[in-house]
């Protein structure tokens, strides 16, 4: 102020900032999240048809459903009293089915389980000492993987292999967790799988949803590391039946004597591995659309329908855009359709006679043992609600002096044996089916050859043999799943230790030569 007043030059410093303006859009992640830079209104749109088609899936298979349902009692995991016929009568189940799925699941789990690890390796082509090595060295790193690293995948085969003679059909889902930071090979049971009533098979399927069930915690770490949308999320109440609450899940908590109580914590997810022609997204051929859907992977929050995340699912530098493939299936018996057939399907039906003429036997000896009949009005008899017990002697007022002119009692036979050899013939064929009559032989002729003896067991064992061959082909697809995965997230080399020494593996040890 007073340079001003005095009338003296006042110096004055000019700062210019330069400022660069870039007209080029930020280029976007080929395997990012699409929903984030899509309108809200494509999204709805999006969502709604994809819900559509779920329930309209989900619908075309409810009568394979309800098989699996009703079969799933056969089990007889869980003791339920019974009214009718009378009240105490038998509820007891034949374990033809338990002791067909018991074996099966003993038996797979030692045949696909060894204790050296699951993984042998060929070389395609010539071998040479150098292929060779390398085969190996990728049989050892996959093998320390599946019984060292992945903790998961023992107890979820095993788990599996219980499921499999049940439902006909399991799947194993193989991917990188991000959170885990490595490959990890997942059981999803087949009531969490839903595909199109006209699918043949996984490669082909124009639709394959996965329902997930994840922690509200959970979904909020996808959230965080922007793997999903940060958008408000409500957990689904369990008094809130949902898409996914099927049948087969009410049946299963029903023999775990589980059910919901409180405030619930899950959330349900809906991953959509589907064809679509995404707005903004097309594929184009000389600056044209050529109206071709390609592959996405749609993540849904079931209960509120929202988008969570939307991402390619084939490779950037494929012209073809080929569909990546996440999902295993294990089949009991190939089946009809998609889903394969399993011991419910086969012999459900033997389980259940058998289990209807074991009750028929008991409470027959329980109704010889205790018959009950009728008597007269004037015919009395102290405590008569109450049953005899054994050396007791009721006092009993007969004013007809003979107590047989008062009583009637019904004619019950006792347990029919004609009704006990057809209980017979139904188990034997039901296990003659499930091969799980084992051969006696001790019981066998003692001067028949060693070579007789060993056809009659290789024989017997034919149909597990051939049932062990399905699953050597879909765990072989598991394995090269897992190979791939392991190839694209595994260092340059990678040194690991086994019992015994140090060992490393490279990279391009995944190849196409093993």
């Amino acid at each position: 102020e007073d340079a001003i007043e005095n009338e003296e030059p006042v110096e004055i410093e000019i700062v210019t900032e330069e400022t660069i303006v870039d007209d080029e859009p930020i280029e976007q992640d080929f395997y990012g999240n699409l929903a984030e830079d899509m309108d809200d209104g494509d999204l709805g749109v999006i969502a709604s048809d994809l819900m559509g088609d779920y329930e309209n899936d989900r619908a075309s298979r409810e009568e394979w459903a309800h098989t699996y349902t009703q079969g799933l009692d056969l089990l007889g995991v869980k003791f339920q009293e019974r009214t009718r016929p009378f009240r105490g009568a038998s509820s007891v189940t034949h374990p033809l089915l338990a002791e067909a799925v018991t074996q099966f699941s003993s038996t797979a789990f030692k045949e696909m389980m060894p204790s050296d690890g699951p993984v042998r390796t060929r070389v395609v082509g010539k071998e040479s000492v150098e292929v060779y090595q390398q085969s190996q060295r990728v049989k050892e790193f996959m093998n320390y993987n599946l019984t060292q690293v992945m903790e998961e995948y023992t107890p979820e085969l095993d788990q599996m292999l219980f499921y499999l003679p049940l439902s006909g059909s399991t799947f194993k889902k193989v991917y990188y967790d991000a959170q885990l930071g490595r490959a990890v090979s997942k059981f999803v049971p087949a009531e969490d799988l839903v595909v199109p009533y006209t699918a043949s098979d996984l490669d082909s399927c124009e639709r394959v949803t996965h329902v997930v069930k994840l922690s509200e915690n959970d979904v909020r770490k996808k959230q965080v590391a922007g793997f999903y949308r940060d958008i408000d999320i409500t957990p689904s109440s369990p008094d809130t039946p949902t898409y996914s609450t099927g049948n087969i899940k009410d049946a299963i908590n029903n023999l775990e004597g589980l059910q919901p109580t409180g405030e619930s914590e899950t959330v349900s997810i809906l991953e959509f591995h589907v064809n679509l022609d995404l707005i903004g997204y097309e594929d184009k051929r000389d600056d044209e659309e050529t109206g071709i859907k390609l592959p996405y992977i749609v993540t849904l929050e079931e209960s509120s329908g929202k988008v969570l995340s939307i991402r390619r699912n084939y490779d950037e530098d494929d012209s073809l855009f080929k569909k990546k493939q996440y999902f295993v299936h294990y089949k009991f018996l190939p089946g009809l359709g998609f889903y394969g057939f399993g011991l419910i399907h086969l012999i459900g039906g033997l389980s259940r006679t058998a289990t209807q003429a074991l009750r028929q036997l008991i409470d027959a000896g329980t109704l010889a043992n205790l018959p009950a009949g009728f008597k007269t009005r004037g015919l009395r008899i102290a405590d008569n609600d109450e049953p005899l017990q054994p050396g007791e002697f009721r006092d009993v007022d007969a004013p007809s002096g003979a107590i047989r002119e008062g009583l009637m009692p019904l004619p019950y036979k006792e347990p029919s044996q004609t009704l006990f050899g057809l209980l017979g013939f139904v188990v034997d064929a039901g296990q003659r089916f499930a091969q799980i009559a084992d051969m006696q032989v001790g019981d066998a002729n003692q001067g028949a050859p060693v070579g007789t003896t060993i056809a009659l067991l290789e024989r017997g064992s034919r149909i597990m043999s051939s049932i062990h061959k399905r699953m050597y082909y879909a765990m072989q697809t598991e394995f090269k799943l897992l190979a791939n995965v392991i190839q694209t997230y595994l260092p340059d080399e990678y040194p690991y230790a086994v019992v015994g020494g140090d060992r490393s593996i490279k990279q391009s040890d995944f190849d196409e030569r093993v």
